[in-house]
């Protein structure tokens, strides 16, 4: 039993909020900075009173301890490079002229110099800036920006915790810059950190800090006892500090297994710990080593990345075990609410019996407090609350919507030949050699075209009945020409029709699909100023009609040359949408695929000849840790292959990825037996290609030589150096010439010239094979 002065003291908190704003505005002020439509002055501003909104309205809710330091222009990580003054050196001009724009071109780049690395946060679809460090990096403390934040919370009368990634976190997601020796470990500077950020919490005590959060997601992952000997010493260092605030460690996505003890053994006063999906696990390891005796442990049971109704009954359960094993304990979320949407109430268009099983973080703030509330006073102060969601779980479990039995008798009817191509590639390869009369190192986009100003009006002039549906697509069968027509100009050997029809690569497919839901608002961050929506997969998918053959079929008509179908992987439509929990995820893939699979052999029988579905998210949903992997991959790839295994030995079946460490997926790419694959490889400079080399990567494969996640326009010698460097791991008759990923986000201008800079590499090292 524990004691009622124990469940008295909890309180609700969170550890970071969505920043965009409810109508996007940090998103339209930055961009309009950019375009210089915006001042500095007028950005900050924008930024300021955002952040005043968001912890108004969390005080509202009645959470008591409101984060500050979570909000970004851009990035976290990137704002933590530059309080640790682990500027590159190609950006510290622009930093020392302007911290602002040289912030910019830390995270976008310029003409001139090249942007940090860009990858997923663990496996979330958010994308951080890469720390690039080496031996000779020189750290130094820039407080300003945690010190200000704060400040402007303490100024509004309210409590506030900073919260920063940790330093071990910090160094483990970093890589050696460019030109330092193979071999580096950025984690050897920890000694060189400590002290940094030392400076920067002596700072935020003298500013009025009370407690500071460290994130630690990195202790998640599997660990090398050097690795784990580095978090204690880091925490024993800190622990030592007699100018700090309290510390509160905060870990999440998964269990921390063997990081558990070393935290809970740090001289801290806190740890905040995940404790929804295998994070659940935490329980029975916190009880193991003999919970956290004087210590403050911060729960997380409100599940921070879904958008499904906690279950409060169970979670008021966990929270009561939980006070036998921390001197106080406290209610939030199982990570920053960065990655829900803002608030499910503003969404007018969703049937009213769904919308009550979706809690987004406005939901999510009011879930903590109401748990918080029943965990000190009982559960008949929440009475109310707790009835009402019995009703909401009780509806969706009972609902025909989330169930098709057709669906799930389709599903069952799989066997393994489903998944296996009918020929082995080498046969398949001579076969699309033969058909397709490609030359070599071939050239192709991703899939997307520029979505112009112009597309969007054409949207939203839809939407409100401006134009009518006849008048909408005969402005889609003019930028499919206009863009079919520019590739062959510049000559392009594989085209796409540029989807212009498409919103975003999976709501356009959830909108077709049965069993998903779109949002009007349910943005959130991918990365800098690019926000999606998520789509809600609440019930069985089945595709009632064919989703891209029309306008495929159509471009396919304006030229002799191959033009790519387009379809969004199985994973992926699973990784970027808010998935069902009420069954495994596996089974859902297997539906999706099975809807995929009849679009890919429409397009097939409509006379498509190279089909590519995209997979960027595999390596984005692998699990953290290693001994949840092989079962993952298992249904993933299963997956891919059940979508495209039905159709001839000619077709060419294309994947892509983008953004994420390969090298821990080879074998995964390689079990896809795609025919291509196209990958992110520009800022990596061709790191994945020399991966796939060493795996012995038998199929096709085009690294990415253009860099289109930044505004600058490579040179034809850049991306034919690019190039070159493919070739030395993969043979000439085995490499596509292609961008790092679609072009959707580019201007028609950079478009247009980074375009025939591609085209223009690719003839001149054709040149250089042929001796000509």
């Amino acid at each position: 039993m524990t004691t009622k002065s124990a469940a008295a003291a909890a309180r609700a908190t969170v550890y970071g909020h969505p920043r965009q704003g409810r109508d996007r505005e940090l998103k339209k002020a930055i961009e309009g900075y950019w375009k210089g439509r915006v001042t500095a002055g007028a950005l900050r501003s924008t930024a300021a009173e955002l952040r005043r909104a968001n912890w108004r309205q969390l005080a509202g809710a009645g959470v008591h301890e409101v984060p500050t330091g979570d909000f970004s222009y851009y990035d976290h990580v990137l704002d933590t490079t530059v309080m640790v003054g682990a500027i590159p050196a190609r950006h510290r001009g622009a930093v020392a002229a302007d911290a602002l724009d040289g912030y910019f071109a830390m995270a976008r780049g310029t003409q001139d110099v090249a942007p940090l690395e860009m990858t997923k946060w663990f496996d979330t679809n958010y994308h951080y800036l890469v720390p690039e460090l080496g031996p000779d990096t020189v750290f130094s403390a820039d407080s300003s920006k945690q010190v200000a934040e704060l400040e402007e919370a303490l100024a509004l009368g309210l409590t506030a915790r900073p919260v920063l990634v940790g330093p071990v976190t910090y160094l483990l997601l970093a890589k050696p810059a460019p030109g330092v020796a193979a071999g580096f470990d950025p984690l050897t500077l920890l000694d060189r950190l400590l002290p940094v950020y030392a400076k920067v919490l002596a700072d935020l005590r003298a500013a009025g800090a009370e407690w500071v959060q460290l994130d630690e997601p990195a202790l998640v992952q599997d660990r090398t006892p050097a690795e784990l000997n580095a978090a204690a010493r880091a925490y024993r260092d800190f622990g030592a500090l007699t100018d700090r605030p309290r510390l509160l460690v905060a870990s999440y996505f998964d269990r921390l297994g063997d990081a558990l003890p070393v935290l809970a053994e740090a001289p801290v006063e806190g740890l905040a710990l995940d404790f929804t999906g295998p994070a659940a696990a935490n329980l029975e390891g916190l009880a193991a080593v003999g919970g956290l005796p004087g210590k403050r442990l911060v729960a997380g049971v409100v599940d921070g990345r879904n958008i499904w109704v906690n279950d409060l009954e169970k979670s008021l359960a966990t929270l009561g075990t939980l006070l036998g094993l921390a001197d106080r304990v406290d209610v939030s979320a199982s990570c920053s609410l960065l990655h829900v949407p803002l608030d499910a109430a503003a969404e007018k268009d969703v049937d009213p019996q769904i919308l009550r099983w979706l809690s987004f973080a406005r939901q999510k703030t009011a879930e903590i407090t109401t748990l918080a509330r029943g965990l000190s006073r009982g559960t008949g102060a929440i009475a109310g609350e707790l009835a009402a969601n019995r009703a909401a779980l009780a509806s969706r479990a009972t609902s025909p919507i989330t169930r098709n039995p057709a669906v799930r008798a389709r599903a069952e009817a799989v066997t393994g030949a489903d998944a296996r191509r009918s020929q082995p590639y080498a046969e398949r390869a001579a076969a699309q050699r033969a058909h397709l009369g490609l030359p070599l190192l071939p050239t192709t986009t991703i899939g997307s075209f520029p979505q112009t100003g112009e597309l969007r009006a054409a949207r939203a002039d839809l939407r409100a009945g401006r134009i009518d549906t006849a008048g909408y697509e005969e402005r889609i069968r003019n930028e499919i020409r206009e863009v079919i027509a520019y590739q062959e100009k510049t000559g392009v050997d594989v085209l796409v029709h540029g989807e212009p029809e498409r919103n975003d690569m999976v709501q356009y497919f959830a909108e077709q699909l049965d069993g998903y839901l779109a949002t009007r608002h349910g943005w959130v961050q991918s990365y800098g100023t690019r926000y999606v929506r998520p789509p809600i997969l609440a019930g069985d998918i089945a595709r009632p009609e064919p989703m891209t053959v029309r306008w495929t079929s159509y471009a396919q008509s304006l030229t002799s040359k191959p033009v790519k179908g387009m379809l969004t992987g199985p994973v992926t439509m699973l990784a970027w949408s808010f998935v069902r929990d009420d069954q495994p995820l596996g089974e859902t893939a297997r539906q999706v695929a099975l809807a995929l699979r009849d679009e890919v052999e429409d397009l097939e029988a409509a006379g498509t000849s190279v089909i590519q579905v995209d997979e960027p998210a595999l390596r984005e949903t692998l699990p953290l840790r290693a001994a949840d992997r092989a079962a993952y991959l298992d249904w993933a790839t299963e997956a891919f292959r059940l979508a495209t295994s039905g159709v001839r030995p000619d077709t060419q079946i294309h994947t892509h990825m983008c953004y994420a460490e390969f090298g821990d997926v080879v074998q995964a790419i390689d079990d896809l037996d795609a025919d291509v694959i196209s990958l992110e490889a520009a800022r990596s400079h061709m790191q994945v290609a020399r991966e796939l080399a060493a795996h012995g990567y038998p199929r096709e494969a085009g690294p990415g030589v253009w860099d289109i996640h930044s505004p600058r326009v490579p040179s034809a010698e850049e991306a034919a150096s690019l190039l070159r460097t493919g070739l030395e791991a993969i043979p000439a008759e085995r490499l596509w010439v292609n961008p790092d990923c679609g072009l959707k986000t580019r201007a028609w201008p950079e478009t247009r010239a980074s375009l025939e800079s591609l085209v223009a590499a690719a003839r001149t090292v054709r040149a250089e094979l042929s001796g000509s």
